[in-house]
This record gives C-alpha cells, structure tokens and sequence, in this order.
C-alpha cells in the first residue's frame, strides 16, 4: 500500500489543535489531517503553514458535526483528536479548587461532538491528574455507552523517542474492535537527550537572536540572574550558590523543596517537562547547560518534539516570548502523537472490512 493510499485510510480533525503538535505527529506516521478548530487566533499561521490543512478559528463550545462533514475524507475512517485546555488538571494547580472554571466543560463539548458525529476513533491527550477528575470518568463512561472499546493510560514521552521528562494522558477509542495504547520502544538507557536535540544550534548570548532562524531567540538576565546562572552546574540548584545569590524565598523553610528553579539542564539526559514558561531561567531547569542563558524558543521548540524547521510565526512577524512560548509549552509532542496515530492506522488496517 502507498503512502498516498495509507493516508487516506485516516483522514482527523484536531479539535483544541494549538499550533499542531498533535496534527504534525498524526501527519507523520501517514494519517491526513483534514481541519483543526482553535480560538486562539495565534494558532492559525502554524497549523496552516505546517500542516497544509484548514483551520477554523472558533470555540469548540460553538461547532457542531455538521460543520466537519465538508472535511472528513469519504470512505476513510474519521478520527476525532483532541487536547482539551489542561490548566484545571495541571500538577501546578494541585491543592486549588478549580472545578468552577471554564475549561472543565471543555472534555465534555468533545462528548458532545462524538455524540453528534460519532467518528470511528476518538484520540485526546492531557495532563495525567486529569484522569482521577469526575469530567474525565464521565468522559469515559459516555464512550463505552455509545459502544467504543476504550484504552488510556499515562505515558512517559520519553519512551516514545521525545527528549524529556514529560507525562501525559492519552485515550483511544474505537467503534471499529478493540484498541490498545502502544507501549514506547525506548529503555530508559536509550532515551534521547538534550545534546541529541539542541547540540547542533547555533551559540546565543542571553537577550540575543540567531540572525537566520529569528526563534532562536533567548530572554534577556539581569545582572543577578547572569550571575546566578554563572553559579549554576548541570543538574544542580540554587544550593549551588553562594549566599550573596539567594533570594529571600530560597531561605525560608519551604524553599528547600523548590530545587527545579533557577536551575540548568544536563547535557545527557533528557530535559525537564517544557512548559509555557521554559524560556525563563527562573521558572524551572530551563538554563542551557553551558551557555549562561535560558533555553532558546527554538530549543524549547525542539525539546518538545517539532523539527527544526517547524514554523510558528509569519515570515517578517516578530517573535514574541510569551506568545510563542505558550504556543510551545501547550502543544502535544509530536513523536508521541505519532505513535498514536501509528497504532491507529494499524488499527485501521486490521479492520477495514468493517468500514
């Protein structure tokens, strides 16, 4: 079978798609990916630009299936994805009540979409705290009730070639027979590391850009922060340091359990969970190992799984920190997703008959 052929045994809309993590995996490991629905309008140029496929700029809580019946590929088993906003899951909000916040409803407009389209499979990814959550076990229980086999489990990215620490949850359905999450190749001897993604970038000093590829950009230090960083060894802390450099928070009691911040990456190992934040020094292990700055965007970029070239701004449109940054951090890593999608189109294969 051609790839050609293989890619229109899938055809997957992105729901919450971001700037395409998710899409860009599926893509990969041969699925079409036909549409992707975001509100962010940030969204649009990277999902566009990356993944060739239309982006419908809308919240998920206004679509309904009809408005993806112009999209879907005729004859091809349709795949729903998607990663629902995770900030009321996220292990940074452990111990707050979240459950009056908007983005709870969010897993239970996708329900409401499968209930209205019901696609052949069904893939969301989240944080894994979400799966303890009633929304999530509702969730669950609506697929199995309208007759989908179901699999989800916690996944380290890692093991499935992402270099970094990261978790998450990730759920397939199918209407099509029983399905399984795959289990990454990868021993932990063998996962990727930072010198395997970044080694190859050019050297920035901190507040700098690269000339030629305007994301690897880094955040500026303050004179503190340069000489903090300056302190800092790979893998080590701020208990690294000498007094002079500690802040008043790194004193306190409480301050010896937060040993993650102001801190720098190990060459060999993989790198901490990229989050929205990871160009800044102080939110975490985001200092390049040798180089006394923060990880660059395009660093974080490629710690999260996206290939080098992967475009997140229009030509000529200035990079900006925060916006680009949370673009990065929110996105699905795509060696992950592409893992998914594989297991999908064996899926698929295995039971064309029924289709």
């Amino acid at each position: 079978m051609s790839r050609n052929s293989a890619a229109r045994l899938i055809s997957a809309v992105d729901l919450f798609c971001g700037a395409g993590g998710l899409s860009y995996g599926l893509k990969r490991a041969g699925i079409s990916v036909v549409a992707g629905v975001d509100l962010d309008p940030a969204c649009r140029y990277p999902f566009e630009a990356n993944l060739g496929a239309p982006y419908l700029e809308m919240d998920v809580r206004d679509l309904n299936a009809a408005q993806l019946d112009p999209f879907w590929i005729e004859g091809s088993a349709r795949l729903l994805a998607g990663c629902a906003p995770c900030q009321p899951f996220s292990p940074y909000r452990k111990g707050q009540d979240t459950s009056d916040e908007a983005d709870w409803s969010l897993l239970g407009e996708l329900g409401r979409i499968v209930e209205e389209a019901v696609p052949e499979l069904i893939t969301i990814e989240n944080v894994p705290r979400m799966c303890s959550a009633k929304v999530f076990k509702d969730f669950v229980e609506s697929l199995e009730i309208l007759g989908y086999e179901v699999d989800w489990k916690s996944c380290r990215a890692a093991d499935y070639g992402l270099p970094q620490t990261r978790r998450r949850l990730v759920l397939l359905a199918s209407k099509l027979g029983s399905i399984s999450i795959p289990s990454g190749r990868l021993a932990q001897t063998n996962y990727r590391t930072v010198r395997e993604a970044i080694s190859g970038l050019p050297h920035l000093e901190a507040g700098s850009a690269d000339r030629k590829d305007p994301l690897h950009k880094s955040r500026g230090l303050s004179g503190i922060n340069l000489e903090r960083i300056q302190a800092s060894k790979p893998g080590g802390t701020w208990q690294d340091w000498p007094d002079r450099l500690l802040a008043p928070c790194h004193k306190k009691k409480s301050g010896s359990t937060f040993k993650n911040v102001y801190a720098r990456m190990e060459w060999d190992a993989p790198a901490p969970t990229i989050t929205t934040l990871s160009h800044n020094f102080g939110t975490g292990r985001f200092g390049h190992p040798n180089q006394d700055r923060a990880i660059s965007l395009r660093e974080a970029a490629m710690l999260q799984g996206f290939p080098r070239k992967y475009q997140f701004v229009a030509p000529n449109e200035d990079v900006t920190l925060t916006k680009v940054g949370r673009l990065i951090g929110n996105a699905v890593p795509p060696p992950l997703a592409e893992a998914i999608g594989r297991e999908a189109l064996r899926h698929v294969k295995k039971h064309r008959v029924t289709l």
